[in-house]
Parts: structure tokens; C-alpha cells; sequence
């Protein structure tokens, strides 16, 4: 999803909520007004003070209804038809239920004429914001702004077609950056070269006459460098398949979702991370402090664990595969971190993947014990989350060096941010086989939601409490 989508997406909740409280004003100012008035003798008292209160409510319950017909769904620009369509529906939804509450309550505001011509008005606003701000936005499309960059797979009518009217039509908010007729190991190879010097957003299958090993390689290559991918259906596989569909200039376009955390539930769980984490290192200040000082006064060395032997930054891979710079608590003696692929290496736990874990590890200091055992050592990454490299809950933050061995369908573990928690934190923690981590949290990625975020966090106190193999 490109971030100029989400904005214009976003900036529609307080454009519309704002156009609501104007057309409701606007109502009332031309039934007080004295050609109203001429018309039609005023015989009620409303002031405005209270007709505004009563208005904030309306306008309030008015934008949900807009939001629950799908108007402020993060997932591309819709058609301008379905757009005024869905406002004109949400607007007369929403006049029924102001008329059902006029019904039972008479004196939240006597005046039938301010209820229609408000709602009137508000199709009327409302419709003309969104034309304005949706040509605005084609017009972006057409100097590249907000464009999505595709790759076209195919060798058929179809496949021209596209590149044809792409190229004709930049409204569309389409750029072919590159064309390839079939999908053998050479062009994956090839394309693998080519993506990474260029910043590609989507991969299409256009000819629907693939073979099938052509086809399941596309869509692992598309997983695994985090490419949203599409493909030209044909008839029988529109009734069928349950994903989205599309339509693009009277051809099925077909999206395979990568994750339920999409639109909406990514902006929520991102600003219930911000309010959360910030929170939390308030609350849990006096031990972050306290950590630090018994660090400095347990053992030499930084307070942080955040660079290498050899003076590097420590990064871990997180949304995409993009690496961050990355810290928590030193709980190690200093220079320590390569005796693990070294003089430990005979001692690790985790034979069955690419993660190393160190029963009885001689490197944790007497205090590194300590907050390891209750995952004090993790409480910086808070401070990852407020700003945004981390989340609360997700699949957990491995090495660039661990990633590097990852097969093709690990890679889905990383289509979203690294959390502090998680599924597999809560079910085993590092007990787990590497397996059975990403099984968790692939399942977590295909499933999520705010509910089970909810749940994995209330059970990771239990999970940090309970004994296990390594710290």
C-alpha cells in the first residue's frame, strides 16, 4: 500500500467530519435566514448553542456509517461512480436514522426543513470534496506521484493491452517498469537483479496461460520480496477464488492478500502502539533507570547492548526485510557476541534453523541473569516500538545473518513490523522449534486482529514467568 493512498484515505475522516458540521450550519443558517423566513414563518426555538451539540452527535454517528459502508477503506483509489454512490447510501442511511431519532426524542431539534436540506447539502459537499480530492490525486498519478510500479508477466493480447493502456492512460496510477514473457529460473534470477536497484510495488500475471511451476514461482518470488501480487483470472476462477477482485477497463484483476493487516487495522494497531508504548516506558521508567545503574555498577561495558565486536551497529531485519538499528539492555560481558558462531557454537539449542540459542551461556553476567529470566533486558524495545521499527505484537526480531538462511517461506514472517511479543512468544518462547515459530507466526500474520493482539498480550506475563530452556 503506498503511503500516498493511506494519506488521502486518512485525510478523508476529518475532511468529511468537518463538510458534516458545515452542512448542518449551513442548514440552519438558511432557515433562519429572511427568505426563509419570508417563505415559511419560523415557529420553533432552536439556538444554535444546541442545535450545534446535537449536530456534533449527528455528524459523529453519520461519519461511522460512512466508515461501515467502505468509503474509508485503505486499499486503493475506488472508482469515482462507487465513491458517490457509497456517499449518496451512507447520507440517506444516515437521514433515516435522524428521522427515527427525531421520532422518539421531538426536541433534539424541531425542524424538518434543517434534517432535509442538511442531508442534502452534505450529499452535495461531500460528493464535490471527494471528486476535487480524487482528481487532485489522479492528477499526482500523472507527474508519478503515488504511482504504482509494476511487472508485467506475460506473453498474450492481454499482457499488450495492459502496457497500452497503462502507458496511455497515467491517471491510472500505473508504471510498467519492466516486461517479462515467462517466469523460468533465469528471468526469477533476472528480475531478483532488477529489483533490487528499483523500487517495484506490485507483480502482475497478465497471461493466464502460464504453467502451473511458473505460476507457484511467480507468487513465492512475489512472498518473497514482499511484491503485492495480482493476476488476470479468467471466468471460472472469479466465481470461485475468495479474494478481492477487481475490475480494470473491463478485464478481472485478481489480489492475493498478503495479510489482514491492511488499511484501517494497520493505522489502529499502529496508534495503539504509540499510546501503549508511550505509556509504558512512563510507567516502567523507575526500572529502566534502575536496570541501568545495577548494569553499570554489575559489570564494565555499556548500559546497551547495541554494537558488535568489531564496532558495528546491531541491526535486526524487520518490516519487508528492511534492517533497523536495533538495542536492548546489555545483559552479556562486552565483546562477547561472535563467541556464539565460535567457541559456543557446539552449544547451541537450535540445530533444526538458523537461530542460535545458548543453554548455560558463560557470557550473561550475574545480573544479565536476572533480567534475561524476566525479559527485563527486552524493556528498550519500547522505545523501538514508539517509534515505529517495532510493534507490541508480531513475529520476533531475528538477524540479518539468521535471515540470510531463511528458506523461501520463512520470508512471509517478515510482511510486518517484528513485535516484542508474540504468538510464538506466548506458546513456547524459545522453546519452540524454528518451525513451529513460523508456523505461529505465520498463522498470526494470515489471522490477525485487534482481538488477538489483545490476547497475546494479556497472556505474555504468564509466558515471561514460565520456566524454560534458555533465557
Amino acid at each position: 500500500m503506498k503511503k500516498v493512498e493511506s494519506f488521502f484515505s486518512i485525510l478523508f475522516v476529518p475532511l468529511d467530519f468537518i463538510l458534516l458540521i458545515l452542512a448542518g450550519i449551513s442548514a440552519y443558517n438558511l432557515r433562519f435566514s429572511t427568505w426563509s423566513k419570508n417563505i415559511r414563518p419560523v415557529i420553533f426555538n432552536l439556538p444554535f448553542n444546541q442545535f450545534f451539540k446535537s449536530l456534533l452527535v449527528i455528524a459523529l454517528v453519520w461519519l461511522i456509517i460512512l466508515a461501515l459502508s467502505g468509503l474509508y477503506n485503505i486499499r486503493g483509489v475506488l472508482k469515482l461512480s462507487q465513491e458517490l454512490r457509497k456517499i449518496f447510501f451512507a447520507c440517506s442511511t444516515g437521514l433515516a436514522i435522524v428521522a427515527i431519532l427525531i421520532f422518539f426524542q421531538r426536541e433534539l431539534f424541531d425542524s424538518r426543513f434543517i434534517v432535509l436540506v442538511g442531508s442534502l447539502i452534505a450529499i452535495i459537499y461531500l460528493s464535490v470534496a471527494h471528486v476535487f480530492v480524487r482528481w487532485f490525486q489522479r492528477r499526482l498519478f500523472a507527474y508519478g506521484v503515488g504511482v504504482h510500479n509494476v511487472i508485467l508477466v506475460g506473453n498474450s493480447k492481454t499482457t499488450e493491452s495492459l502496457i497500452a493502456e497503462f502507458s496511455r492512460n497515467k491517471r491510472l496510477g500505473f508504471e510498467v517498469s519492466k516486461r517479462v514473457r515467462d517466469f523460468s529460473l533465469e528471468t526469477a534470477q533476472e528480475l531478483s537483479l532488477f529489483i533490487k536497484d528499483q523500487a517495484i510495488d506490485e507483480i502482475i500475471q497478465s497471461d493466464p496461460n502460464l504453467s502451473k511451476a511458473e505460476v507457484l514461482r511467480l507468487f513465492d518470488f512475489a512472498n518473497e520480496n514482499h511484491l503485492t501480487f495480482k493476476y488476470v483470472a479468467d471466468l471460472l476462477e472469479v466465481k470461485v477464488l475468495r479474494t478481492e477482485v477487481s475490475e480494470l477497463f473491463g478485464l478481472p484483476i485478481v489480489e492475493v492478500k498478503k495479510t489482514t493487516l491492511e488499511g484501517w487495522g494497520k493505522v489502529f494497531k499502529r496508534i495503539f502502539d504509540i499510546i501503549i508504548s508511550g505509556l509504558l516506558i512512563l510507567i516502567l521508567s523507575p526500572i529502566l533507570i534502575l536496570t541501568a545503574i545495577i548494569i553499570v555498577l554489575d559489570s564494565r561495558g555499556s548500559i546497551f547492548f547495541s554494537r558488535r565486536d568489531d564496532g558495528s551497529y546491531v541491526y535486526r531485519v524487520g518490516e519487508s526485510g528492511v534492517p533497523f538499528k536495533y538495542f536492548k539492555f546489555r545483559s552479556m560481558i562486552p565483546n562477547s557476541d561472535s563467541m556464539r558462531y565460535n567457541e559456543l557454537a557446539d552449544r547451541n539449542l537450535r540445530g533444526d534453523g538458523p537461530m542460535v540459542k545458548i543453554k548455560d551461556d558463560p557470557r550473561v553476567t550475574r545480573f544479565g541473569h536476572f533480567i534475561r529470566r524476566f525479559s527485563i533486558d527486552e524493556l528498550p524495545e519500547l522505545f523501538l516500538v514508539f517509534i515505529g521499527r517495532m510493534s507490541l505484537v508480531g513475529p520476533r526480531p531475528h538477524l540479518p545473518e539468521e535471515v540470510a538462511k531463511y528458506e523461501n517461506y520463512h520470508k512471509k514472517t517478515l510482511t510486518i513490523k517484528p513485535g516484542i511479543t508474540g504468538l510464538a512468544q506466548v506458546s513456547g518462547r524459545s522453546d519452540l522449534l524454528f518451525e513451529e515459530e513460523v508456523k505461529l507466526d505465520v498463522y498470526y500474520i494470515e489471522n490477525w486482529s485487534m482481538w488477538l493482539d489483545f490476547s497475546i498480550l494479556f497472556k505474555t506475563p504468564l509466558a515471561v514467568l514460565k520456566h524454560r530452556q534458555t533465557e
